[in-house]
Formats: structure tokens, sequence, C-alpha cells
């Protein structure tokens, strides 16, 4: 037999065992609660989440505040009529437009007059529209 294909199959089931040995145990000690890191993680994430819908009302609000911010994606967006409610990932596909949007047009400024890479009034108006649409992670 070819040395080669025996050292790729050793080498193939040995990463198997390895594989198969560590997942069971990462998930008894996730599930067991042995891991406060994951379980307090996991505990944040389900206080954040966000809603499955928008109201049309709030979603609109949010364009405007992007859109008089200076973001054209919003401006050049429709606003939502005659709908009871839209899905959440009209916001956050709005926000997510929005922020990088702003960090390009802001990446020549210093550090110091950013936050999380745009200016502090682009930060703040994503931030507000955030809040008007009840999402907290985009």
């Amino acid at each position: 037999m070819n040395t080669r294909r025996i050292t790729t199959a050793l080498a193939t089931l040995v990463g198997a065992a390895l594989l198969s040995a560590a997942v069971p145990a990462a998930g008894y000690a996730a599930a067991a609660g042995s891991t406060p890191a994951a379980t307090t993680g996991a505990r944040a994430l389900a206080e954040t989440r966000n809603p499955k819908t928008i109201k049309p009302a709030d979603y609109n609000q949010a364009r405007s505040i992007l859109a008089n911010a200076g973001s054209q994606t919003a401006a050049k967006s429709h606003p939502v009529h005659g709908k009871d409610d839209v899905p959440v990932n009209y916001g956050t596909n709005l926000l997510t437009a929005a922020r990088d949007e702003f960090r390009q047009a802001d990446r020549g400024l210093p550090a110091k007059d950013k936050k999380s890479d745009m200016s502090i009034p682009h930060y703040n108006a994503v931030h507000s529209a955030a809040k008007a649409m009840g999402i907290d992670r985009w």
C-alpha cells in the first residue's frame, strides 16, 4: 500500500477522533452551565434580541433621521406605507447601509473625532434610528 495513502488515512482518523471527543465535551460543558462566560453571553444575547417586525411609522422615522444626517442610501429608499408591519431586516439593512456609508465618508477624520469609525454626529444618528425602530443588533 502507498505510504502517502496510509499517512492521509491515519491523519483523517486522528482528526475525526479528536473532533468527536472535543465537540460533545464542549456541548456538555455549555449545557451544564460550567462555562459562565458562554451562559452570560447567551443571556445577554437573549435580552438584546431584535423584534421580528417593525411598525412602518418607526421605520419611516429612522429613515428620516438617517437621511437628514446625510445618508444617500436612506434618502433614496422608499417610505413604507400601506402595511401593518415590515420585517426587521428592512431596518437592519437600512442601519448597516447607513453605517457603512458614514464610515466610508468619515474615514479621513482624526480618531479623536470618531466613534465606531464614524463621526460622532453620524454615530448618534445611526443609534437614534436604531432606537426608533427598537433594534439593538444590526
